[in-house]
C-alpha cells in the first residue's frame, strides 16, 4: 500500500500550478463579474498538451490515467480558479471517453486531435428538462435519413454550448438510445444561455436541435447502445468532479487561515481563537479524508477494477466537504466574506456546482444503499 504520488504525478501538479499562477484572483474576479469563457487558460493548457492528458498517445494525447487527470484538475481548482477554471477544460478530459473506448480508429483519428490541440471545444448534451437523471426516458430523436440522421429535440444545462464547435449528443433512435459526436452546426441549433448563481465564466444553456444533419460516420458504436457507452464515462466524471471539489475546498480553507492570521481584533489575530481554529481544522480533515476516496477510486478505475461505489462516494464526500469548507471560509472572514474582493463568496457559490452536478447527493445515497448494502430500490 502506497499513498505517495509518483514523481511524474508531482511534476504534473507543479506544471499546472505554474500555468495557473498566470491567472491570479483578479482574472477570476473579472470573469465572475463580466462572464466570458476563460479562453486564455484553455489555450495555455492546450499549448502544453494538457488537454490530452488522458487521451491516447497515437492521437496526440499523453496516454495517462484518470489519476493523473485528477491531479491536474485538482490543481486548477485549488489555484483559485475554482469551477470557473476547472469547468473550462473538464469536458475535454473525460467527455470523449466513449469515443476513446468505443470509436473506430478512423473516428479517433478524426475526432480527438482537434480537441487535444485546443482547436475545438466540445459540449456534452445528455440532460433534458423533463427527464433529469432518468436518462433512458430522453425524448431527443435521431431520425434515419439515408446515410445520415436528423436530430431534433431539447437539452438543458449544457455547458460551453455558447463557444463549442462540437457536441457529444445522446438521442433516441429506432433501435434505442444512440450516441453521436458531430459538428455543433448553429444553423440547426438554437442556444439560450441560463443566467445562474455562479460560474458565470462557463456558460450553461438550453439547447434546441431542429433537424441537425448528422453523418452516419459520426455515430459512436451501434444504434441502441448509447446508454452503455455514456455509462463508461460516468465514473471518470465523478472522480474528476470530486478532485475539483477537494481543490476548491482546500483553496477556501487556506485563504481563511491566511485571513485569520492577519485579521487583528481586540489586539490579537482572530486565528488565535479556538472558535476560529477548530472549524477550519475540521474542514481540513474532511477534505483530506474525501481526497483519499478520490484517489482510491481513480486507482481502481485506472486498473480496470470495479469502482462505481468508490467513484460515487468520492463525489458525495468531496462535494459536501467542499461546501462546508467554503461556507466556513466566508464565516471566518465575517462581513468581509460577503465582499467579492475577498473571493470566498465566489468559492461558496461555485461549491454548489459539485453538490448538484452531475448527479444529486440523494441519488448517490440510493446507489450506495442498493448496490453496496443490498437494500431495495426506492424509486
Amino acid at each position: 500500500m502506497d499513498f505517495a504520488f509518483s514523481e511524474e504525478q508531482d511534476a504534473i501538479r507543479e506544471a499546472i500550478e505554474r500555468i495557473c499562477a498566470r491567472f491570479p484572483d483578479e482574472y477570476w474576479l473579472k470573469r465572475d463579474k463580466e462572464g466570458g469563457f476563460p479562453a486564455e487558460l484553455h489555450q495555455a493548457l492546450a499549448q502544453d498538451g494538457w488537454l490530452g492528458i488522458a487521451m491516447p498517445e497515437a492521437h496526440g494525447g499523453s496516454g495517462l490515467g484518470i489519476t493523473e487527470a485528477a491531479v491536474m484538475m485538482q490543481a486548477i481548482a485549488e489555484s483559485g480558479a475554482g469551477f470557473s477554471g476547472a469547468s473550462a477544460v473538464h469536458m475535454n478530459i473525460f467527455g470523449l471517453n466513449p469515443v476513446v473506448v468505443f470509436g473506430t480508429d478512423a473516428q479517433k483519428k478524426r475526432m480527438l486531435p482537434g480537441l487535444i490541440a485546443g482547436r475545438e471545444r466540445a459540449c456534452f448534451a445528455v440532460t433534458e428538462p423533463n427527464t433529469g437523471l432518468n436518462t433512458r426516458k430522453i425524448k431527443a430523436f435521431a431520425k434515419r435519413d439515408g446515410k445520415r440522421y436528423l436530430v431534433s429535440g431539447q437539452k438543458v444545462w449544457i455547458s460551453t454550448a455558447q463557444v463549442a464547435e462540437k457536441v457529444l449528443v445522446l438521442t433516441q433512435a429506432e433501435a434505442g438510445l444512440t450516441l453521436f459526436y458531430t459538428d455543433f452546426d448553429r444553423k440547426y441549433i438554437e442556444v439560450r444561455e441560463i443566467e445562474k448563481m455562479g460560474r458565470k465564466a462557463v456558460d450553461s444553456n438550453q439547447v434546441f436541435f431542429d433537424g441537425l444533419p448528422v453523418p452516419e460516420e459520426d455515430r459512436i458504436g451501434e444504434e441502441g447502445k448509447g446508454f452503455e457507452y455514456i455509462l463508461h464515462g460516468m465514473n471518470p466524471e465523478r472522480i474528476l468532479i470530486a478532485a475539483e471539489c477537494v481543490g476548491l475546498g482546500r483553496c477556501a480553507v487556506a485563504r481563511a487561515a491566511k485571513y485569520a492570521n492577519e485579521r487583528i481584533v481586540f489586539d490579537r489575530p482572530i486565528g488565535k481563537n479556538q472558535a476560529i481554529q477548530h472549524p477550519l481544522a475540521e474542514k481540513w480533515m474532511a477534505l483530506e479524508a474525501a481526497n483519499l476516496m478520490v484517489f482510491k477510486a481513480a486507482w481502481l478505475y485506472d486498473r480496470g477494477k470495479p469502482c462505481g461505489a468508490e467513484a460515487n462516494a468520492s463525489k458525495y464526500l468531496a462535494a459536501e466537504a467542499c461546501f462546508d469548507a467554503c461556507q466556513q471560509a466566508v464565516m471566518t472572514h465575517g462581513g468581509f466574506g460577503y465582499a467579492k474582493e475577498y473571493h470566498v463568496e465566489r468559492y461558496l457559490r461555485e461549491s454548489l456546482v459539485g453538490r448538484i452536478a452531475p448527479v444529486s447527493p440523494q441519488m448517490i445515497l440510493c446507489y450506495i444503499a442498493e448496490r453496496v448494502l443490498g437494500l431495495p430500490k426506492s424509486y
